[in-house]
């Protein structure tokens, strides 16, 4: 169970971020304080868990120092100011090495923030350091990378989740308090469930990628990672806002997603798409059929629908070949042998395979319209399986991608027609690893995919077990 604010320093990071919030609003406790627990946590247990590649301990102590004295002027500029965050050592920091977790851009220190960086430092974030990765985010495990694997809280011989494992690992073992993912077929979503966090893929388009190292435009998502739905709320209202500089960016109509999440789902009308039930662990359908019977009582009621989880992935091969010919061949020993190979898979899509592919793209996320004219939201797994142990996918590396596209079946599809998706903890297996629960809406239906979790989540305990470091 999380500590109260007055807690000891040493409880101070087991806050969640709302909670961490509302306390430095009261002036119950200060920036310094928070942001020196945090510190002091990920020197104790980061050795352990892999998850930061960078810490940037003066600056972050820096920042917290000024937000103590805005904050006790009266300058307090909402609920992230003075909170302590990370961020996926993918996107763009100014001054501080951006790495991709490659060899290849290990020395790689931008000249500006990405716009993402920038509105979390509007609006007072304390920034810790940058997070792990799979190299380049090119992959579902996190295990390839030249920092090394991030390890999972709840059994560090067990994977994350990728790509985001390291902003996954992070707050689930409560180093931060939140933190920023970005997701391509899952990236996000995947290790919130291996890691037992909330992890919220916002509408394509909904905040910037602008300073974001890319693996696939057409499919690239930014959003938060945290302990729960509320926090989430809280992160995406800095992030989420229209960038003129983004050619991917999308005007949408405003929210207030900390209001919204407390809108009643009374009226929701849900879908659950059995196609992602298919080859489930049967530990994880025990799970999410208990969530979902337990939503049906909140809501107005689940009905089946039609959803495959198929997926083509021709874009997903094309635009990464095409980015990375900045670095190779000049660069190519840099690069993990397997990253390499899945970049090079990409040099047979011709431009007609690769116009066609994007036409279908586009047509799908119009079709996908028809879905949400009988249901709100649609409910399923996150992931047909639990985390693998770290021995079972290096045993056997060339069946590596084959295991990470099964662990990506259920999040994937959403990428391709840019719908919201979250995933949040509804259950632990005998082994105690966490399995995740996916709730996915129409473009721009954050706020009701958000209240939805959140209602389940004042519901429910899941969210509020934390691993035992």
């Amino acid at each position: 169970m999380p500590p109260a604010a007055n807690s000891s320093a040493s409880d101070l990071p087991l806050l969640d971020l709302a909670a961490a919030s509302r306390a430095v609003q009261k002036k119950e406790v200060s920036p310094v304080e928070l942001t020196s627990a945090c510190l002091e946590r990920i020197e104790r247990l980061n050795p352990k868990l892999n998850a930061f590649i960078t810490v940037t301990g003066e600056t972050a102590m820096e920042e917290a120092r000024r937000s103590e004295t805005e904050i006790a002027r009266g300058e307090w500029k909402g609920p992230l100011h003075g909170i302590p965050l990370a961020v996926k050592d993918l996107i763009e920091t100014a001054g501080v090495k951006t790495t991709a977790a490659s060899a290849v851009l290990k020395d790689n220190v931008p000249a500006a923030d990405a716009e993402v960086i920038r509105r979390l430092k509007s609006a007072g974030a304390i920034l810790l350091g940058k997070l792990n990765l799979h190299e380049f985010a090119y992959g579902g495990s996190g295990i390839i990378g030249h920092f090394g694997a991030a390890r999972n809280p709840w059994n560090t011989a067990h994977v994350t989740g990728g790509s985001s494992s390291g902003s996954a690992a992070a707050v689930a073992a409560c180093l931060c308090y939140g933190a920023i993912g970005t997701d391509t077929a899952g990236s996000i979503r995947l290790p919130a469930a291996c890691c037992g966090i909330t992890g919220l893929k916002p509408t394509y388009g909904l905040v910037s990628t602008r300073g974001v190292i890319p693996l696939s435009w057409s499919l690239d998502h930014v959003g938060p990672m945290a302990r729960t739905a509320a926090d989430a709320a809280l992160m995406l209202q800095a992030i989420a806002a229209f960038d003129p500089l983004d050619i991917y960016c999308q005007k949408f109509p405003p929210v207030y997603y900390p209001g919204a999440i407390e809108e009643k789902t009374t009226a929701l009308r849900l879908g659950v798409a059995r196609d992602f039930w298919n080859d489930v662990d049967e530990e994880i359908k025990l799970a999410v059929d208990s969530a979902v019977a337990a939503i049906g009582k909140i809501t107005a009621g689940v009905q089946q629908v039609e959803l495959s989880t198929h997926a083509d992935r021709t874009l997903v091969r094309c635009e990464p070949y095409a980015y990375h010919q900045k670095y190779l061949p000049q660069q190519e020993s840099d690069y993990d042998p397997e990253t390499l190979r899945r970049i090079r898979s990409g040099a047979d899509v011709s431009a007609i395979q690769y116009i066609q592919a994007y036409h279908d793209l586009l047509q799908q996320r119009r079709q996908i319209m028809r879905l949400f004219e009988d249901v709100d939201l649609v409910l399923t797994p996150t992931t047909p399986t639990l985390a693998p142990s770290m021995a079972e996918l290096q045993a056997a590396p060339g069946e590596l991608r084959g295991k990470e596209l099964v662990m990506l079946r259920n999040t994937r599809p959403f990428n391709v027609y840019g719908l919201p998706s979250i995933s949040l903890n509804c259950g632990f297996s005998k082994s105690g690893l966490p399995i995740g629960l996916q709730i996915s809406g129409a473009p721009g239906t954050e706020g009701a995919v958000l209240a939805l979790a959140h209602t389940y989540q004042k519901e429910s305990a899941w969210h509020r077990k934390l691993p035992d470091l």
